[in-house]
């Protein structure tokens, strides 16, 4: 199928816009690859350290250069339900390498944080920074240079994210993502927020709560909505980094074992030691980015992604832009209705057809780059086949079913919920914003509300709670962005502004900050950039300036006298109860140098 002239446009001007920096990045990985395995480089006493606590013949497998050495960066901890099933991987992975004469070790650990421990509380300014923290731990792990390949355990927000350019900054290495898969479904996403919103307003008390949290939360595996995480396992699958059908087989299970296995198999086939060389480098392309945006926007994904895809693609040396975003957004169609976009979940959406149904309907009608290379060994054709076990319970692949399981859940193009995709990007006197407009209802596309303005999120909801909130809202919280406080999500704001909303007024929020991936029914301009604390004009804006959001045409405005508005002064924030308290001491370097929004929000620079 000829590729939509949109979706060439774009990745054309991605190509030349790219040129110089992702011919720098190739010839770089080009040198390293060309080296040969690294192992044969150190010295007698560096190989003794590496394979000290191996057996017998792992060491004498690793003292030459014949046998491959599988690297494993794990993000393993047992508090992060989705990252507490890793536990058994690095066994699996072993046993998988012993079984086709290789070594795997387990090169290093990055951490792992979770958002839904952190949000609302002072650990979440951390959790951007940590996306940073993970690709430079991963480094560490696999600077001693003892691995031809390496496999990348990682499901949730920053972690997929920061290992994917860890990864690419060992560009010349095979690099293959082993999800963990989405914990069994538990109490409807639509429950759980009805009690969050009844807690809001005091009509049940914290055990209420806490049993219909625990009831949505309950067991190993990644939450169940289609949040940044699960948008993080499309990414990795339709960019070609998972092996196909793999990103949504629950934990605990053979097929997710024998799935694991498989990876780690892979990752050698594909090693300079084999004959299927297919360095990460080269897997994640320009058309393999425009792919992954593509996937963002017909499955309503993660507006965090609005800066991990960025930041991602730089490693790579590749530049994407938010226009290309917006672009992208214009013309593909949304193809999903996973929670917050619909009342379905993961497990839904998977059994409906899963990603290997909406690759295929993209593919089929122009809207995917299908010649890309993949850790599979196919181009993207390969991924439209589902994962099952054969009777000696190993991995066989079927194409999915013609039709979806449920088209209220996966529709086909033909059928698409939406002609256009589930972000948008706003631009205007405020500066550049990103709204999710896949969970938002129509008539909302379009707000104006006078501003009500706080510097802290806790103020905004003392004002509910104080019900000072009485009519139409735009609740402007700004110096939450990453050089203020390092870009926290607000979700804890959701439900206070649902229930605004739910009372016939119309609420708005519009923020320096980050919102959860899960957030959707409330307008929500993010990510505004330049952020407050470096001098963008959110910070000019006062309480009962008119404010306007209009999704359809792409506008964020401040509707006073444009003179007026860009004479006053920009207001200030004391910030110092930020700096310290959680290790927010040791991130001021962070804060200093950190990038803007629209540029991947990272501190890795230009």
């Amino acid at each position: 199928m000829t590729i939509q002239d949109r979706i060439g446009d774009v990745t054309e001007r991605i190509v030349k816009r790219s040129h110089d920096s992702r011919s720098i990045y190739l010839e770089r990985i080009g040198k390293a690859a060309e080296q040969g395995p690294q192992r044969s480089r150190l010295s007698c006493g560096n190989l003794a350290h590496g394979f000290a606590a191996c057996g017998l013949s792992d060491k004498k497998a690793l003292s030459g250069d014949v046998v491959a050495n599988l690297g494993i960066i794990t993000s393993y901890n047992d508090m992060l339900s989705a990252h507490q099933p890793y536990e058994t991987y690095p066994s699996l992975i072993r046993e998988a390498a012993h079984e086709v004469g290789a070594v795997a070790q387990v090169a290093g650990g990055v951490p792992a944080m979770c958002d839904g421990v952190t949000q609302g509380q002072d650990g979440m300014e951390l959790s951007l920074f940590s996306r940073d923290v993970i690709a430079m731990a991963a480094a560490v792990g696999l600077s001693h240079q003892m691995f031809d390949a390496a496999v990348f355990l990682g499901i949730c927000d920053k972690i997929v994210p920061g290992l994917a350019i860890a990864a690419l900054s060992f560009g010349h290495l095979p690099a293959v993502f082993v999800p963990a898969g989405p914990m069994t479904t538990g109490i409807s996403n639509d429950e759980k927020a009805k009690v969050r919103q009844l807690y809001a307003e005091g009509k049940v008390g914290r055990d209420a709560l806490l049993e219909s949290e625990s009831a949505a939360y309950h067991s190993p595996g990644t939450c169940t909505f289609y949040g940044t995480a699960n948008s993080n396992q499309m990414l990795m699958e339709i960019m070609g980094l998972h092996m196909p059908g793999a990103s949504f087989i629950n934990p605990g299970t053979p097929l997710r074992d024998a799935l694991t296995k498989e990876a780690a198999k892979r990752a050698l086939a594909i090693s300079a030691l084999g004959n299927e060389f297919t360095p990460a480098g080269e897997v994640i392309d320009e058309k393999a980015i425009v792919n992954g945006v593509v996937g963002l926007h017909a499955t309503g994904g993660s507006t965090n992604h609005t800066m991990h895809l960025v930041a991602i693609a730089a490693a790579a040396g590749i530049r994407l832009t938010w226009d290309d975003i917006s672009d992208l957004s214009d013309v593909v169609p949304l193809l999903a209705r996973v929670y917050p976009n619909g009342k379905a979940d993961v497990n839904h959406f998977q059994a409906a057809g899963g990603l290997q149904f909406l690759i295929r309907e993209l593919l089929g009608d122009g809207y995917l780059h299908q010649d890309v290379k993949t850790v599979y060994g196919t181009d993207l054709s390969g991924y439209t086949a589902e994962a099952k076990l054969d009777a000696e319970g190993n991995v066989l692949r079927q194409e999915v079913p013609e039709t979806s399981g449920d088209e209220t859940v996966l529709a086909p193009v033909a059928k698409a919920f939406q002609p256009t995709g589930g972000l948008k990007m706003l631009t205007g006197n405020v500066g550049k914003a990103v709204i999710k407009i896949s969970a938002v209802a129509k008539e909302r596309h379009i707000i104006e509300a006078p501003a009500r303005v706080f510097h802290d999120q806790n103020d905004f909801l003392a004002a509910f709670n104080n019900k000072e909130l009485k009519g139409d809202v735009a609740a402007v919280v700004r110096f939450q962005g990453p050089k203020a406080i390092g870009m926290p999500e607000l979700h804890k704001l959701t439900p206070c502004l649902g229930i605004l909303q739910d009372r016939g007024h119309k609420v708005a929020l519009i923020t320096d900050g980050r919102m959860s991936g899960a957030s959707g029914k409330v307008p929500a301009a993010i990510h505004v950039t330049p952020e407050a604390a470096d001098g963008g004009p959110i910070a000019r804006i006062r309480d009962g300036d008119m404010i306007r959001i209009d999704a359809v045409t792409g506008k964020l405005e401040v509707l006073e006298d444009e003179a007026e508005f860009n004479a006053r002064p920009l207001a200030e924030a004391d910030l110092s109860q930020h700096q310290f308290g959680v290790g927010r001491d040791l991130f001021a370097a962070f804060r200093a140098n950190v990038g803007t929004a629209d540029t991947g929000a990272h501190v890795f620079g230009a």
